[in-house]
Protein backbone atom coordinates (compact mmCIF):
# COMPACT_ATOMS: atom_id res chain seq x y z
CA UNK A 1 0.00 0.00 0.00
CA UNK A 2 1.36 3.54 -0.90
CA UNK A 3 -0.01 6.81 0.92
CA UNK A 4 1.16 10.20 2.25
CA UNK A 5 1.64 11.04 5.48
CA UNK A 6 1.08 14.73 5.17
CA UNK A 7 -0.91 14.78 1.76
CA UNK A 8 -1.55 18.55 2.26
CA UNK A 9 2.06 19.79 1.19
CA UNK A 10 1.41 18.18 -2.50
CA UNK A 11 -0.82 21.71 -2.85
CA UNK A 12 3.02 23.31 -2.96
CA UNK A 13 3.28 21.38 -6.20
CA UNK A 14 1.13 23.85 -7.78
CA UNK A 15 3.49 26.97 -7.73
CA UNK A 16 5.96 25.49 -10.23
CA UNK A 17 4.06 26.73 -12.87
CA UNK A 18 3.95 30.29 -10.98
CA UNK A 19 8.00 30.24 -11.14
CA UNK A 20 7.81 29.33 -14.93
CA UNK A 21 5.75 32.21 -15.52
CA UNK A 22 8.25 34.18 -14.08
CA UNK A 23 11.45 32.84 -15.45
CA UNK A 24 9.56 33.69 -18.62
CA UNK A 25 8.70 36.90 -17.81
CA UNK A 26 11.96 38.02 -16.72
CA UNK A 27 13.97 36.36 -19.79
CA UNK A 28 11.75 38.00 -21.96
CA UNK A 29 12.71 41.70 -20.08
CA UNK A 30 15.79 40.76 -19.77
CA UNK A 31 15.79 40.11 -23.75
CA UNK A 32 13.63 43.91 -24.64
CA UNK A 33 16.80 45.71 -22.03
CA UNK A 34 19.33 44.11 -23.95
CA UNK A 35 17.73 45.34 -27.39
CA UNK A 36 17.78 48.77 -26.41
CA UNK A 37 21.88 48.66 -27.19
CA UNK A 38 21.39 47.16 -29.95
CA UNK A 39 21.32 43.86 -32.42
CA UNK A 40 21.01 40.85 -30.33
CA UNK A 41 23.42 38.63 -33.01
CA UNK A 42 25.97 41.65 -32.77
CA UNK A 43 25.41 41.70 -28.55
CA UNK A 44 25.69 37.77 -28.78
CA UNK A 45 29.07 37.77 -30.21
CA UNK A 46 30.17 41.22 -28.14
CA UNK A 47 29.42 38.41 -24.74
CA UNK A 48 31.14 34.97 -26.06
CA UNK A 49 30.88 33.60 -22.05
CA UNK A 50 26.77 34.12 -21.64
CA UNK A 51 25.04 30.74 -21.72
CA UNK A 52 20.98 30.88 -22.00
CA UNK A 53 21.19 27.01 -21.71
CA UNK A 54 22.91 27.26 -18.64
CA UNK A 55 20.42 29.80 -17.16
CA UNK A 56 17.90 27.60 -18.24
CA UNK A 57 19.30 24.59 -17.07
CA UNK A 58 20.07 26.41 -13.68
CA UNK A 59 16.04 26.46 -13.42
CA UNK A 60 14.51 23.95 -14.46
CA UNK A 61 17.02 21.93 -12.32
CA UNK A 62 16.06 24.11 -9.18
CA UNK A 63 12.15 23.49 -10.18
CA UNK A 64 12.71 19.60 -9.90
CA UNK A 65 14.87 20.33 -6.79
CA UNK A 66 11.65 21.49 -5.67
CA UNK A 67 9.17 19.06 -6.30
CA UNK A 68 11.11 16.48 -5.12
CA UNK A 69 11.53 18.66 -1.73
CA UNK A 70 7.85 19.04 -2.12
CA UNK A 71 7.16 15.13 -2.22
CA UNK A 72 9.54 14.82 0.63
CA UNK A 73 7.76 16.28 2.68
CA UNK A 74 4.15 14.54 1.90
CA UNK A 75 6.12 11.74 3.68
CA UNK A 76 5.71 8.98 0.69
CA UNK A 77 5.33 5.61 2.48
CA UNK A 78 5.24 2.24 1.82
CA UNK A 79 3.76 -1.26 3.48
CA UNK A 80 0.65 -3.30 3.74
CA UNK A 81 1.78 -5.80 5.81
CA UNK A 82 -0.34 -7.24 8.45
CA UNK A 83 0.21 -7.38 12.63
CA UNK A 84 -1.92 -9.46 14.52
CA UNK A 85 -1.90 -7.89 18.03
CA UNK A 86 -3.21 -9.76 21.20
CA UNK A 87 -4.60 -7.52 23.31
CA UNK A 88 -7.28 -8.11 26.40
CA UNK A 89 -10.79 -6.44 27.17
CA UNK A 90 -14.69 -6.26 27.67
CA UNK A 91 -16.66 -6.43 24.19
CA UNK A 92 -19.97 -4.28 24.57
CA UNK A 93 -22.82 -3.67 22.64
CA UNK A 94 -24.72 -0.89 22.91
CA UNK A 95 -28.48 -1.58 23.06
CA UNK A 96 -30.29 2.13 22.63
CA UNK A 97 -33.81 2.45 22.60
CA UNK A 98 -35.03 5.20 19.94
CA UNK A 99 -39.05 4.76 19.96
CA UNK A 100 -40.97 7.66 20.06
CA UNK A 101 -41.03 7.17 23.84
CA UNK A 102 -37.32 8.22 24.25
CA UNK A 103 -38.44 11.57 22.89
CA UNK A 104 -39.83 12.74 26.02
CA UNK A 105 -38.98 15.61 28.09
CA UNK A 106 -38.50 14.15 31.76
CA UNK A 107 -34.95 14.45 30.99
CA UNK A 108 -33.56 18.12 28.89
CA UNK A 109 -33.72 18.45 26.12
CA UNK A 110 -34.98 15.02 26.27
CA UNK A 111 -34.60 11.12 26.87
CA UNK A 112 -32.97 10.70 23.52
CA UNK A 113 -30.61 13.65 23.15
CA UNK A 114 -29.61 12.87 26.76
CA UNK A 115 -28.85 9.06 26.15
CA UNK A 116 -26.64 10.29 23.06
CA UNK A 117 -24.04 12.76 25.00
CA UNK A 118 -23.84 10.04 28.09
CA UNK A 119 -22.18 7.27 24.99
CA UNK A 120 -20.04 10.03 23.58
CA UNK A 121 -18.84 10.33 26.83
CA UNK A 122 -18.21 6.56 27.55
CA UNK A 123 -16.28 6.11 24.25
CA UNK A 124 -13.99 9.00 25.35
CA UNK A 125 -12.98 6.93 28.52
CA UNK A 126 -12.40 3.38 26.86
CA UNK A 127 -9.34 2.05 25.68
CA UNK A 128 -8.97 -1.68 24.76
CA UNK A 129 -12.74 -2.37 24.60
CA UNK A 130 -14.62 -3.18 21.88
CA UNK A 131 -17.97 -1.93 21.46
CA UNK A 132 -20.81 -1.85 19.08
CA UNK A 133 -24.27 -0.32 18.26
CA UNK A 134 -27.93 -1.44 17.91
CA UNK A 135 -30.38 0.50 17.85
CA UNK A 136 -34.00 -0.44 18.09
CA UNK A 137 -38.04 0.46 18.16
CA UNK A 138 -40.28 -2.26 16.79
CA UNK A 139 -37.43 -3.53 15.13
CA UNK A 140 -33.45 -3.63 15.85
CA UNK A 141 -31.12 -2.31 13.81
CA UNK A 142 -27.05 -2.73 13.77
CA UNK A 143 -26.22 0.81 13.81
CA UNK A 144 -22.29 -0.29 14.27
CA UNK A 145 -20.87 -3.52 14.31
CA UNK A 146 -18.17 -4.43 17.17
CA UNK A 147 -15.06 -2.23 16.82
CA UNK A 148 -12.10 -0.40 18.86
CA UNK A 149 -12.57 2.39 16.49
CA UNK A 150 -13.98 5.02 19.19
CA UNK A 151 -13.66 7.65 16.62
CA UNK A 152 -15.66 6.28 14.30
CA UNK A 153 -18.06 4.76 17.07
CA UNK A 154 -18.81 8.61 18.22
CA UNK A 155 -19.55 9.42 14.92
CA UNK A 156 -22.05 6.91 14.54
CA UNK A 157 -23.76 7.77 17.81
CA UNK A 158 -24.23 11.16 16.58
CA UNK A 159 -26.41 9.95 13.48
CA UNK A 160 -28.62 8.23 15.99
CA UNK A 161 -32.59 8.94 15.54
CA UNK A 162 -35.63 7.59 16.02
CA UNK A 163 -35.88 7.97 11.69
CA UNK A 164 -33.22 4.82 11.51
CA UNK A 165 -35.94 2.19 12.43
CA UNK A 166 -39.45 2.40 10.24
CA UNK A 167 -41.70 0.13 12.62
CA UNK A 168 -42.38 1.68 15.43
CA UNK A 169 -42.77 0.03 19.19
CA UNK A 170 -40.31 -0.93 21.90
CA UNK A 171 -39.39 -4.65 20.92
CA UNK A 172 -36.54 -4.89 23.62
CA UNK A 173 -36.49 -9.02 23.24
CA UNK A 174 -35.32 -8.56 19.65
CA UNK A 175 -32.73 -5.54 20.64
CA UNK A 176 -31.51 -8.40 22.87
CA UNK A 177 -31.73 -11.45 20.32
CA UNK A 178 -29.67 -8.86 17.80
CA UNK A 179 -27.26 -7.53 20.29
CA UNK A 180 -26.42 -11.37 21.10
CA UNK A 181 -25.34 -12.53 17.39
CA UNK A 182 -23.30 -9.33 16.74
CA UNK A 183 -20.36 -9.63 19.00
CA UNK A 184 -17.43 -10.69 17.03
CA UNK A 185 -16.99 -14.34 17.85
CA UNK A 186 -13.15 -14.32 17.19
CA UNK A 187 -12.41 -15.59 20.65
CA UNK A 188 -13.18 -19.17 22.53
CA UNK A 189 -13.79 -17.58 26.09
CA UNK A 190 -17.01 -17.11 26.81
CA UNK A 191 -16.63 -14.14 29.81
CA UNK A 192 -15.96 -10.61 28.81
CA UNK A 193 -19.10 -9.80 26.79
CA UNK A 194 -21.84 -7.18 28.38
CA UNK A 195 -24.73 -5.59 26.46
CA UNK A 196 -25.81 -2.42 27.67
CA UNK A 197 -29.09 -1.75 27.29
CA UNK A 198 -30.89 1.89 26.97
CA UNK A 199 -34.18 2.32 27.39
CA UNK A 200 -37.10 3.56 29.20
CA UNK A 201 -38.33 -0.12 29.54
CA UNK A 202 -42.46 -0.02 27.66
CA UNK A 203 -41.81 -3.56 26.02
CA UNK A 204 -44.45 -4.60 23.40
CA UNK A 205 -45.35 -8.11 22.02
CA UNK A 206 -42.08 -10.27 23.01
CA UNK A 207 -40.45 -11.58 25.50
CA UNK A 208 -37.52 -10.01 26.74
CA UNK A 209 -36.70 -12.32 29.72
CA UNK A 210 -36.41 -15.47 27.42
CA UNK A 211 -33.78 -13.96 25.34
CA UNK A 212 -32.29 -13.10 28.86
CA UNK A 213 -32.06 -16.24 30.14
CA UNK A 214 -30.36 -17.53 26.91
CA UNK A 215 -27.72 -14.66 27.34
CA UNK A 216 -27.12 -16.27 30.76
CA UNK A 217 -26.53 -19.67 29.35
CA UNK A 218 -24.13 -18.00 26.87
CA UNK A 219 -22.38 -16.54 29.93
CA UNK A 220 -22.55 -12.79 28.75
CA UNK A 221 -24.11 -10.32 30.92
CA UNK A 222 -26.78 -8.03 30.36
CA UNK A 223 -26.56 -4.31 32.02
CA UNK A 224 -29.52 -2.26 32.41
CA UNK A 225 -30.16 1.29 31.97
CA UNK A 226 -33.58 2.94 33.04
CA UNK A 227 -34.36 6.31 31.71
CA UNK A 228 -36.96 8.64 32.24
CA UNK A 229 -39.13 8.78 35.51
CA UNK A 230 -42.03 6.46 37.10
CA UNK A 231 -44.40 9.97 36.65
CA UNK A 232 -43.69 9.84 33.20
CA UNK A 233 -44.02 12.62 30.32
CA UNK A 234 -45.77 13.37 27.38
CA UNK A 235 -44.14 13.05 24.08
CA UNK A 236 -43.60 15.95 21.66
CA UNK A 237 -42.85 15.46 17.79
CA UNK A 238 -42.53 18.59 15.62
CA UNK A 239 -43.73 20.74 18.20
CA UNK A 240 -47.27 18.30 18.33
CA UNK A 241 -47.61 15.97 21.38
CA UNK A 242 -48.82 12.42 20.98
CA UNK A 243 -52.48 11.56 21.84
CA UNK A 244 -54.56 8.67 22.07
CA UNK A 245 -57.58 7.55 20.46
CA UNK A 246 -59.63 9.31 22.64
CA UNK A 247 -57.68 12.34 22.29
CA UNK A 248 -55.78 11.94 25.25
CA UNK A 249 -52.26 12.73 25.90
CA UNK A 250 -50.01 10.19 25.88
CA UNK A 251 -47.83 9.72 28.70
CA UNK A 252 -44.54 7.69 28.66
CA UNK A 253 -43.45 6.22 32.16
CA UNK A 254 -40.09 3.97 33.12
CA UNK A 255 -41.03 0.54 33.34
CA UNK A 256 -38.17 -0.88 36.09
CA UNK A 257 -39.30 -3.90 36.94
CA UNK A 258 -38.59 -5.80 33.39
CA UNK A 259 -35.25 -4.47 33.13
CA UNK A 260 -34.31 -4.84 36.66
CA UNK A 261 -35.32 -8.78 36.26
CA UNK A 262 -33.17 -8.73 32.93
CA UNK A 263 -30.24 -7.80 34.73
CA UNK A 264 -30.77 -10.29 37.50
CA UNK A 265 -31.34 -13.23 35.50
CA UNK A 266 -27.64 -12.74 33.65
CA UNK A 267 -25.97 -11.32 36.92
CA UNK A 268 -25.79 -7.88 35.31
CA UNK A 269 -27.01 -5.15 36.99
CA UNK A 270 -29.99 -2.24 36.51
CA UNK A 271 -29.58 1.50 36.87
CA UNK A 272 -32.10 4.11 36.79
CA UNK A 273 -30.52 7.39 35.33
CA UNK A 274 -30.89 10.48 36.93
CA UNK A 275 -30.67 14.39 36.07
CA UNK A 276 -27.35 14.26 37.09
CA UNK A 277 -25.95 10.99 35.57
CA UNK A 278 -27.31 8.14 32.78
CA UNK A 279 -26.31 5.67 34.53
CA UNK A 280 -23.77 4.50 32.42
CA UNK A 281 -20.50 5.81 34.56
CA UNK A 282 -21.59 3.29 37.40
CA UNK A 283 -21.91 0.68 34.90
CA UNK A 284 -18.82 0.70 33.46
CA UNK A 285 -17.31 0.60 36.84
CA UNK A 286 -19.13 -2.66 37.70
CA UNK A 287 -17.67 -3.61 33.91
CA UNK A 288 -14.24 -2.80 35.15
CA UNK A 289 -14.31 -5.88 37.88
CA UNK A 290 -15.10 -8.16 35.29
CA UNK A 291 -12.62 -10.89 33.88
CA UNK A 292 -11.72 -9.52 30.10
CA UNK A 293 -11.31 -11.70 27.13
CA UNK A 294 -8.35 -11.63 25.10
CA UNK A 295 -8.82 -10.70 21.60
CA UNK A 296 -6.29 -10.20 18.27
CA UNK A 297 -6.58 -7.12 16.39
CA UNK A 298 -5.19 -6.93 12.80
CA UNK A 299 -3.48 -3.97 12.28
CA UNK A 300 -1.22 -2.55 9.71
CA UNK A 301 2.36 -2.28 10.44
CA UNK A 302 3.89 0.63 11.06
CA UNK A 303 4.16 2.36 7.42
CA UNK A 304 8.17 2.83 6.15
CA UNK A 305 9.34 6.17 5.22
CA UNK A 306 10.31 6.64 1.79
CA UNK A 307 11.31 10.77 1.55
CA UNK A 308 14.92 10.74 2.41
CA UNK A 309 15.19 9.01 -1.05
CA UNK A 310 13.30 12.36 -2.53
CA UNK A 311 14.99 14.69 -0.40
CA UNK A 312 18.76 12.70 -1.15
CA UNK A 313 18.02 13.56 -4.51
CA UNK A 314 16.17 17.02 -4.24
CA UNK A 315 20.02 18.08 -2.49
CA UNK A 316 21.64 16.51 -5.67
CA UNK A 317 20.06 18.77 -8.33
CA UNK A 318 20.61 22.03 -5.68
CA UNK A 319 23.98 21.26 -5.83
CA UNK A 320 24.35 20.83 -9.25
CA UNK A 321 22.54 23.93 -9.52
CA UNK A 322 24.90 25.71 -7.58
CA UNK A 323 28.09 24.08 -9.08
CA UNK A 324 26.63 25.21 -12.50
CA UNK A 325 28.10 28.61 -13.82
CA UNK A 326 25.84 31.01 -16.03
CA UNK A 327 28.93 31.31 -18.23
CA UNK A 328 30.27 28.99 -20.28
CA UNK A 329 33.45 26.71 -18.87
CA UNK A 330 36.42 27.25 -20.48
CA UNK A 331 37.60 23.96 -18.93
CA UNK A 332 34.40 22.28 -20.96
CA UNK A 333 34.41 24.39 -23.89
CA UNK A 334 35.44 21.44 -26.40
CA UNK A 335 32.23 19.36 -25.03
CA UNK A 336 30.53 22.22 -26.33
CA UNK A 337 27.39 20.46 -23.83
CA UNK A 338 25.12 23.10 -24.47
CA UNK A 339 25.26 23.31 -28.45
CA UNK A 340 26.66 26.92 -28.35
CA UNK A 341 28.30 28.51 -31.40
CA UNK A 342 32.24 29.69 -30.10
CA UNK A 343 33.15 32.84 -30.66
CA UNK A 344 34.84 33.89 -34.26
Amino acid sequence: MFRFANPQYIWLLSAIPVFFAIFWLAQRSRRRRLARFGCPETLGELMPDVSNGRVALKFILFCAAFALAVLAAARPQLGSKLREQQSQGIEMMLAIDVSNSMLAEDFEPNRLERTKYAVNKLFDGLHQDRVGVIVFAGEPKVQLPITSDYRMAKAFARRIDPSQVSVQGTAVGKALEQALLSFSGDTEQTHGRVIILITDGENHDDDALAVARRAKEAGIRIFTIGIGTPEGAPIRIDGEYIKDEKGDMVVSKLNERMLAEIAEITDGAYVRSSKQSIGLDEIVARIDEMEQTEFSTVQFEEFNEQYQYLLAAALVLLLVELLLLDRRNPLLAHLNIFREKSAS
